[in-house]
């Protein structure tokens, strides 16, 4: 047991009772360490654990600049550990260590931004309609389930445990069973910060094993999870049984658009940002390209010539641009929905398979890709890949982009670069998309509400409206006769 890390609950490590497994850095296949895995008992007992802490009047009744205090120490203390979480990452999903550097500075932000709202938010006093006095209160669901995926643990998984905590919950956290340890490290940090023992639990192991048993508990009352689709489904369905509240961030098929009007130098830049960092494994990707007929040739040209020019390597070397994906299974995967579009009849017009570097040979590499050739109802154009791969379409006029753009399942994000106002309001406002960027791609804010509509998700994270995810409305009307 020595040699296996153990996850936390009720502020003690426990090896429990589940399947253990190894983690693996996908940049060189070598094995990180092996993690203890948690049991439908173990999980039990951190529901339970998390469910009494809550209750305790240590915690409940905490005022809420003390509340605060204690999210301001725990950023602190991930700002003195940021190079280890930053490396540690990096290690567990094979992102570019300066992406992963930036997300860590990020988590510690969501620690402090959501330490300031818990101080200031205020509650209501609605219009009498009576002799009576009428007021709303905010109160914790009580036990909140945390899945985070592996792409982007770190500023994914303060955001959602930061917000919770601030509206006075206990948390137990499932991090994806390919990054497991950067939130075991947060939560040991936290602690040192002085939050109480049980408030934050981390439970790791498979999701199919630890995740179901988080899922199905019946103590949990709100289940906040980001990642795919079909789970976010079957998770809705589970927590549906008992009338459990969700927050789900799902998939996505960003449409990216560029106008013939627009600035293309830096719309050639934004589109490369907006697919290719994170190695295209990011739900808010801009994976479908829609430009304008008239300027179609030769802006695609300019890209391919830019895609091809990307470096992919090592995730620490500082002249990569595109790192490794986070594990050998998601790289296959990719690789397969690739060849299904080329059986579609898709042209490859960049990548479109391993890089031939016997330096890389050892690790889950793809090459940035660039598909052209189809329509928008392709397989390759509908289903999210979560690699990078990107699919280029011309468009001809505003009513046929509209009706391109918003014809998926999905509605996470969309990018527009055009010079006219007019125009770039009108899209904005036609795109069923819960976030739209204008001039700019894959810009993010902590104080401004994050989340998708259709198959993208229901609720959002971040901002005022990500504190109130994680509590309920009560009425309280006092009889003023």
């Amino acid at each position: 047991m020595t040699d296996i890390q153990p996850f936390l609950i009720g502020g003690a490590w426990a090896h429990g009772e589940g399947t253990p497994f190894d983690s693996l850095n996908p940049a060189t296949g070598d094995i990180n360490g092996t993690i203890a895995g948690a049991s439908a008992a173990d999980v039990d007992r951190a529901v339970r654990t998390a469910k009494a802490a809550q209750a305790d009047p240590a915690w409940r009744d905490m005022l809420p600049h003390r509340r605060a205090a204690i999210l301001r120490r725990i950023a602190d203390r991930i700002e003195s550990d940021a190079e280890s979480l930053a490396r540690r990452q990096m290690r567990e999903n094979g992102k570019r260590l300066a992406e992963c550097r930036e997300q860590a500075a990020g988590a510690a932000a969501a620690y402090r931004y959501f330490a300031g709202l818990c101080e200031v938010m205020p509650s209501e006093v609605a219009p009498s309609r009576g002799p009576h006095l009428s007021m709303v209160v905010y109160e914790p669901y009580g036990v909140v389930a945390a899945i985070t995926p592996w792409n982007s643990p770190l500023t994914l998984e303060a955001q959602k445990v930061a917000a919770a905590l601030a509206a006075g919950n206990a948390v137990v956290l499932k991090p994806s069973e390919f990054t497991p340890t950067p939130a075991l490290r947060v939560a040991e940090l936290a602690l040192e910060a002085g939050l109480p023992p049980g408030i934050l639990n981390v439970v790791t192991g498979l999701g199919g094993e630890t995740g179901a048993a988080l899922v199905a508990h019946p103590d949990v009352r709100l289940i906040s999870f980001t990642g795919g689709t079909a789970t976010g489904k079957a998770i809705a369905r589970e927590a549906a049984g008992r009338m459990a509240a969700v927050a789900l961030e799902l998939g996505g098929k960003s449409p990216h658009i560029v106008c013939a009007d627009a600035d293309l130098d830096k719309a050639l830049d934004g589109v490369l940002h907006g697919m290719f960092t994170s190695s295209g494994q990011s739900c808010i990707a801009g994976s479908r390209l829609f430009v304008e007929r008239a300027i179609f040739d030769g802006f695609v040209a300019r890209l391919v010539a830019r895609t091809r020019a990307l470096k992919v390597g090592a995730p620490d070397a500082p002249d990569t641009d595109v790192a490794p994906l986070s594990s050998f299974i998601h790289r296959d995967k990719v690789a397969s929905m690739v060849e299904m579009a080329r059986a579609d009849g898709a042209q490859v017009l960049a990548g479109g398979t391993r890089p031939d570097d016997a330096g890389l040979a050892k690790g889950a590499y793809f090459l940035p890709t660039i598909l052209g050739g189809l329509d928008n109802t392709a397989r390759i154009c509908q289903l999210e890949v979560f690699g990078p791969v990107l699919c280029v379409l011309p468009f001809d006029d505003e009513p046929d982009l509209v009706a391109q753009a918003n014809g998926t399942a999905f509605g996470l994000a969309a990018g527009i670069w055009t010079g006219s106002m007019p125009k770039a309001w009108r899209l904005a406002r036609a795109l069923e998309a819960g976030t739209v960027w204008i001039n700019t791609y894959k810009e993010l804010s902590v104080s401004v509400p994050f989340g998708g509509v259709k198959e993208s998700g229901s609720g959002r994270e971040k901002g005022f409206w990500g504190l109130r995810t994680y509590q309920e409305p009560k009425t309280v009307m006092w009889g003023l006769a």
